[in-house]
């Protein structure tokens, strides 16, 4: 094994297998946070089995060769007054605990033996379907998550980004433990796993804690993912008729992947428009106008593509007026480059968010951990404030054109409507303006 890489941050080192040990000391702090990150998630999936990796994620914590019941892997962490959960994403799953200092070898034990040697006992598995199931009803109910699945099959169509994380009903109920056990076997390899830990450590003691564990992982990545489709055509919007007090829109297109050099210019797109409440999102369509309750924009940046997007949640007879002055901050900024001072507060709130954010064990560790593991590169935190800092303002317009005004946008709509043409007729004047 050889040290890639040691910087002022962080130290790099690949171990035997392809594993990626990341660790970033944090001298002052009383807590470790240690995480396991694998290179899979939703858009590795087939359609029959979509939702599998999110199934195993549920699977791993009811119980492995060592932990045996969910009660012990819980027991393991929270008895020692840690915490223990994980995640499923479109392109990651991660495991992770943060833990006192001292039981850091406890962390790094129970996460391994989670993830190497998980029990998937068939009972276990059918109560947990029902959970899930249960789970992706409860979205289905909700109509602010409703319309967020609603608008990414919208934006991408027969297409596993299309599809919730979760999965379908359908396909968490034909998942076996076999599918999954197949699943963990042909995805959880070390040439796609990084371990991040963060916190009062030392480098060496982690790569000692994790040596004798490299062996249970089979050497080589995973199968990749299939590669996102072009974007459909013409503009269009998506009705889900539901007897709700408020209007629940999202209007977007596809944006800069998180590889794009233009990934900063779009972060900086985002913030000037919809992000907190002194973006003009909000201060126009909310604090001025008044027509609706919550106005923000997003993005999702992905290996080939992403989202970039604004949500807004209003008073049904409301919703022709803030989608169209939402449309109307939209068009200013794909044609007007951003005053200096507004430019320069935007950068201000982008670098101090993610110092702040930073500031947590588990948040740099998984922050690094995910630059790593999907970017083969990681930025420093000074590398990123001067990247941030280089983007001008005929750079944000030309994101914004190229984002919104060179693509047709999709909207979702759930809310109790009859038609969803008013709203269309509004996207459909944009485009031949």
């Amino acid at each position: 094994m050889a040290s890639d890489r040691t910087t002022s941050g962080h130290t790099l080192e690949v171990l035997d297998r392809g594993v990626r040990l990341i660790t970033a000391p944090m001298p002052a702090r009383a807590s470790v946070s240690v995480a396991l990150m694998f290179r899979v998630g939703s858009r590795y999936e087939a359609p029959p089995r979509a939702g599998i990796s999110h199934f195993l994620e549920h699977m791993v914590f009811k119980g492995s060769a060592k932990y045996p019941t969910a009660l012990a892997v819980a027991e393991s962490i929270e008895g020692v007054g840690g915490v223990v959960n994980a995640a499923t994403d479109k392109e990651l799953t991660m495991f992770w605990a943060k833990v006192a200092r001292d039981k850091l070898p406890l962390a790094v034990d129970v996460l391994c033996d989670l993830a190497q040697h998980p029990a998937l006992d068939e009972g276990e598995a059918e109560k947990e379907r029902e959970v899930i199931v249960e789970e992706l009803r409860m979205y289905l109910d909700s109509p602010t998550d409703h319309v967020h699945s609603v608008f990414e099959e919208m934006l991408f169509p027969d297409h596993p980004l299309g599809v919730d994380v979760a999965g379908t009903e359908a396909s968490v109920r034909a998942t076996t433990v076999a599918d999954m056990a197949g699943h963990l076997r042909e995805h959880y390899r070390a040439g796609g796993l990084v371990v991040a830990v963060g916190g009062a450590v030392e480098h060496d003691e982690v790569t000692e804690l994790l040596a004798p564990r490299l062996a249970a992982w089979d050497a080589g990545t995973g199968p990749g993912f299939v590669p996102a489709l072009p974007a459909p055509p013409g503009p269009r919007v998506r009705l889900a008729g539901k007897d709700t007090e408020q209007a629940n829109i999202i209007l977007g297109a596809r944006c800069a992947s998180y590889l794009s050099p233009d990934r900063f210019a779009v972060d900086l797109m985002n913030t000037v428009l919809g992000e907190g409440m002194s973006s003009r999102l909000f201060q126009q369509v909310r604090e001025r106008l008044g027509v609706c309750y919550d106005v923000h924009s997003w993005t999702d940046k992905l290996a080939d593509t992403g989202t970039a997007a604004v949500y807004i949640g209003t008073d049904p007879g409301r919703a022709v007026p803030a989608v169209g002055a939402v449309l109307e901050e939209i068009h200013r900024l794909c044609v007007t480059p951003v005053e200096a001072g507004e430019l320069g507060r935007a950068r201000e709130f982008y670098k101090g968010r993610l110092l702040l954010y930073l500031e947590g064990t588990n948040s740099l560790a998984t922050w690094l951990g995910g630059q790593e593991l999907l970017t083969d590169r990681i930025m420093e935190v000074q590398e990123v404030l001067d990247a941030v800092d280089a983007v001008t303002a005929e750079d944000v317009m030309r994101v914004a054109h190229e984002t919104f005004a060179a693509q047709p946008l999709q909207m979702a709509v759930v809310g109790p409507f009859e038609s969803e043409q008013p709203l269309l007729d509004l996207l459909q004047s944009r485009e031949a303006a």
